[in-house]
């Protein structure tokens, strides 16, 4: 192959791209859970085109393809939320998931003042929580996702991604 994926900002162009690799790579989750209704899912397109406008949104990219993305954007308690982290199955197991959010992190705390970083992952997501954990993020809580699935709340301090590289 002799291809590196790399990592960068999002650009408009990405959209479809990372809206198809969203629905691709949530099947599992909504598989795990019996809800095919998750949020990632059910995304519009737009809401996509949305987000790439407003939030801090990372790529993973094998060439020309979009094989990973996450999404991040400062909360009203200042905290920087992290969300819909996701690479492509064929490539998952390679530290792209980590590369992303390091990335994710590194830009909330320069650019946007990010102090605290927060995401969620759902109760029986074992892969996920392993990788979070695994980058320093620890257990703060528990809430119930608007799609009715259990999720377990997890936090680091900024600053604390320089360790995880």
């Amino acid at each position: 192959m002799g291809m590196s994926v790399t990592i960068s900002v999002a650009t408009e162009q990405d959209a479809e791209q990372i809206f198809r690799l969203q629905y691709l790579c949530f099947q599992r989750e909504a598989a795990l859970y019996g809800n095919y209704r998750i949020a990632p899912l059910v995304q519009s397109l737009d809401s996509v085109r949305e987000e790439l406008a407003t939030d801090c949104v990372f790529v993973a990219r094998l060439g020309d393809e979009v094989v990973g993305s996450v999404r991040g954007s400062i909360t009203e308690d200042g905290a920087a939320a992290i969300g819909k982290l996701c690479v492509h199955p064929r490539l998952q197991g390679h530290g792209i998931g980590a590369r992303l959010l390091r990335a994710a992190e590194a830009a909330l705390t320069e650019e946007r003042g990010a102090k605290r970083f927060r995401l969620q992952a759902g109760h029986r997501s074992e892969g996920n929580l392993r990788l979070y954990r695994r980058v320093g993020y620890e257990t703060v809580g528990t809430s119930q996702g608007a799609d009715g699935v259990p999720m377990i709340v997890l936090e680091k301090a900024a600053g604390a991604y320089a360790a995880t590289a």
